[in-house]
């Protein structure tokens, strides 16, 4: 079968070219850049395109499906081109299905801790040697790609964003993907660009219930009041499993899971980790992991990248990264941090780098998310609020919204990076909340630019 992506360069993209072409396909595709680590990746397995750019001509007749990425526009050319020629145009979700409908598809959706409950679950199952297909949002240790696609595996694991589908298809990706089991973690009203508003956000939840197939299994956090709404409103699912945070404790800097074998350490800390945990067990045992097979393997779970990474420790300092930039993610981070490492002095520092976050509307949604850290302080860049066109956001909007008494605002990296550099980091923790770099920081290096 022949495939070619249009935009192969993108986190998730690059990773569906690097399974289906370990799975025999033969695929080809395009895009204007591509950056690291795709870059060396595509490269190495040779479906690397020899030149940036879009070229209608290499979309012929012969090939037999088109995957649309989310960077590509409506009106790129190689699009054009393949719609004139009446080609299959899947967008990325759509042909993840086409992959998995044979098979028993589990699903986890929620705004916060997808891509934590997927991690968990794979990590188990790997642990135990059982074999599935596979979508995750995050590199994980001791899996090769993001995306894993076989002929013979009963199960396909897919992490469900509720983002659109493609330039051409509107469609939240996770309503493509008809669950037979699914998860749902959580719901905070996120991308206000694509849902305007709170109920319209949660629409999106509602409707992916809805799309589960009939006598499937819905397992659901039953302290989040609007999920626990959703769920026992759902008509689809004819089981339905409620979970809550298991009982934990922290002693000298480590958490204990209470469980009914005794106190169980594990590297995952905060209450939203340990009620992830919880429904990735439940999950777990609907394919066929037992309770005390999914605790004897959870315990050596590290964690997925940049969901509370730990990029360096010392006898005084711990620095973390996280991923965490929508205000009910920002929160849970910053007290699980607190929580961990109670009698450290804890400097939280986030970066406002979504179109959302940016949003001087949405910002009143960050108030008190940054309450339990000693010392706080936000990054933007004006530019990035330039680039997305948005209202002009000042430094006393930012102040306002977060309700957060000495809140430190810096808009130039240089003054930012200035002003790490400054601190005293004897018995601290320091906790960097971002989807970007704050303007080109070397987070991974974090240790030698502070000179640790």
């Amino acid at each position: 079968m022949r495939v070619h992506f249009i935009a192969i360069g993108g986190s998730a993209m690059h990773n569906l070219a690097l399974a289906l072409h370990q799975k025999g396909y033969q695929v080809t595709g395009s895009d204007d850049a591509i950056f690291e680590p795709s870059k060396s990746r595509l490269a190495k397995v040779g479906i690397l395109p020899d030149e940036m750019g879009w070229f209608p001509e290499k979309i012929t007749s012969d090939i037999d499906a088109v995957i649309l990425g989310m960077h590509a526009k409506k009106d790129n050319p190689e699009l054009l081109q393949a719609e004139e020629l009446g080609l299959k145009i899947y967008s990325y979700p759509e042909f993840l299905y086409e992959q998995s409908k044979n098979k028993t598809r589990v699903v986890i959706g929620g705004s916060h801790g997808k891509t934590s409950i997927t991690s968990m679950i794979l990590h188990v199952l790997h642990y135990h040697d059982k074999e599935v297909d596979f979508m995750v949002g995050a590199q994980l240790e001791g899996f090769d790609t993001m995306v894993h696609l076989t002929e013979e595996n009963d199960f396909m694991l897919l992490e469900g964003d509720e983002y659109l589908s493609s330039p051409i298809d509107r469609r939240p990706k996770f309503h493509l993907y008809q669950a037979n089991i699914a998860l749902l973690s959580g719901i905070a009203w996120d991308h206000i660009n694509v849902f305007p508003t709170v109920e319209n956000y949660k629409e999106q939840f509602e409707v992916f219930v809805d799309t589960m197939v009939n006598g499937s299994i819905l397992v659901y956090n039953e302290e989040d009041e609007v999920v626990k709404e959703i769920a026992e409103n759902a008509t689809k699912p004819t089981r339905k499993h409620p979970y809550v945070t298991p009982e934990y404790f922290v002693e000298d800097g480590t958490t204990f899971l209470v469980t009914p074998e005794g106190d169980m350490p594990v590297d995952i800390f905060g209450k939203h980790n340990l009620s992830n945990l919880a429904g990735a067990k439940w999950v777990c045992q609907h394919m066929g992991i037992d309770e005390d097979e999914f605790y004897e393997a959870i315990a050596s779970f590290k964690g997925a990248s940049k969901r509370l990474e730990k990029v360096f420790q010392n006898n005084a300092t711990t620095i973390y990264k996280d991923f965490a930039h929508s205000p009910s993610k920002v929160k849970a981070t910053t007290q699980a941090v607190k929580e961990q490492f109670s009698d450290r002095k804890l400097l939280a520092c986030l970066e406002l780098h979504t179109y959302s976050s940016l949003n001087t509307e949405f910002l009143k949604e960050y108030k008190n998310a940054l309450d339990a850290a000693d010392e706080a302080v936000v990054f933007y860049s004006p530019e990035a609020v330039k680039i997305k066109k948005l209202e002009n956001l000042e430094k006393e909007d930012i102040e306002k919204a977060f309700d957060y008494k000495g809140l430190q605002v810096f808009t130039n990296p240089k003054e930012f990076e200035a002003f790490l550099k400054k601190q005293n980091y004897q018995n601290s923790t320091l906790l960097l909340m971002s989807s970007g770099n704050y303007g080109g920081l070397d987070i991974d290096c974090i240790s030698e630019v502070l000179q640790l």
